[in-house]
């Protein structure tokens, strides 16, 4: 049975983005505000003028995903209040769009991370409990060929395995991507956060490319949720970290991810330095969207 289960991380801080804001020149006064104001997936971007997370949703729905948790902040409204009054919007008619803030816990000033984030969402979504889910960043936009392999996929659990030499960014920025390990079969092995050029190597092994994690995968609820809950605090950054808790799943079940190799390009809204590529990528790929 296909699970049309989505779950969307925006309960960040969006630190990078602030930072950027003020280092940013030559961006249009109307969008350092709303990067000010508002979470950075809904920046208005492309011919459109819609914001960003609008086409990861429309990509999503065309897939046939239809029913979307977004996780957002405590301190942010913007996502809730754009997708809670679309009455005279039909771009998404047909998804069911819910929501589970991320609280941030007693005498913290920031969430305590992407598994946290995906753990509070399924303690407040329940129903899913007994299915699969599919769980990626809100400042990505991800294919309809990425979603839709992980949308038919019959693996219990099942992750999108970048092809490292395809993704358009600086070296240095991709230099800091996680690497993933898989086995002869193609099943997820490890992901190493920050590899040194000889654990980038180590990771090839015999494939010919080098794959990456974008933080999209598809989790089986019932499998995953231990490890969401047990997941120790990153030893510098202070956070739990999903891919953490999927490196310690897949240690204790063996085989139970597989990676399914892509090689294209990840659009991402970090920071606004960001904006052309975004900007450029939407023109060219959603040029005839029809709203």
């Amino acid at each position: 049975m296909i699970d049309p289960n989505l779950m969307i991380l925006a309960g960040g801080v969006s630190s990078r983005m602030k930072k950027s804001i003020a280092e940013s020149d030559g961006i249009d006064p109307s969008v350092k505000q709303e990067a000010e104001q508002k979470s950075k997936s809904m920046i208005t971007v492309g011919n459109s003028h819609r914001p960003f997370l609008d086409y990861l949703l429309f990509n999503a729905r065309d897939v046939g995903y239809d029913d979307i948790l977004i996780i957002v902040s405590e301190h942010d409204t913007s996502i809730r209040d754009h997708y809670g009054s679309k009455e005279k919007d039909n771009s998404f008619k047909g998804l069911r769009i819910s929501y589970a803030v991320q609280r941030v816990p007693a005498g913290r000033t920031k969430p305590l991370g992407t598994a946290d984030a995906v753990q509070q969402g399924l303690t407040t979504h329940t129903e899913w409990n007994g299915r699969k889910f599919t769980v990626c960043n809100s400042d990505n936009l991800y294919s309809r060929q990425a979603l839709r392999l992980l949308f038919e996929s019959k693996h219990p659990n099942a992750m999108i395995d970048y092809d490292r030499s395809a993704l358009q960014f600086e070296s240095s920025r991709i230099s800091q991507f996680s690497v993933t390990q898989k086995d002869s079969e193609g099943f997820l092995v490890n992901i190493l956060e920050k590899p040194s050029a000889e654990e980038v190597e180590r990771a090839r092994g015999r494939s010919t490319y080098v794959g990456v994690s974008m933080n999209i995968f598809q989790l089986d609820y019932d499998m995953v949720f231990p490890f969401l809950r047990d997941v120790p605090l990153h030893p510098e950054r202070g956070e739990k970290e999903l891919p953490v808790a999927v490196n310690m799943m897949i240690h204790q079940h063996p085989k139970s991810m597989f990676a399914f190799p892509l090689a294209e390009h990840v659009p991402d809204l970090t920071s606004l330095h960001d904006l052309r590529n975004v900007q450029q990528y939407l023109a060219k790929e959603f040029s005839r969207l029809n709203w």
